[in-house]
């Protein structure tokens, strides 16, 4: 799994590519963890790469949205598709987050 984070006008995009198994979930929420202190800002999570999401991964997506919305940012997600989207799907986080 490979993770990847650019401000582009003040908003955060950050590209996953790979699987984000259970091994690579605790990589994720520490590459993540310097959105929090831009939490206020707007954040995209590109998963056009992404094959696969596993459920530490969303409770961890999960919990940076809480924290950007209680500070005035957003979360969104972008491209997804394929394996992502039906776990997203079967989990009923596909109505949790906005997607673009």
């Amino acid at each position: 799994m490979n993770i990847e984070i650019k401000e582009q006008n003040g908003t955060y995009v950050v590209y996953l590519s790979g699987w984000l198994d259970t091994n690579e979930a605790s990589k994720f929420l520490e590459e993540t963890k310097p959105l929090e202190a831009n939490i206020d800002k707007n954040i995209i999570i590109d998963c056009k790469e992404l094959e696969y999401m596993c459920s530490l991964a969303l409770r961890g997506l999960l919990k940076l949205k809480k924290e950007s919305a209680a500070k005035g940012g957003s979360l969104v997600l972008r491209n997804v598709a394929g394996e992502v989207q039906k776990i997203l799907t079967l989990t009923g986080f596909i109505k949790l987050f906005d997607i673009i």
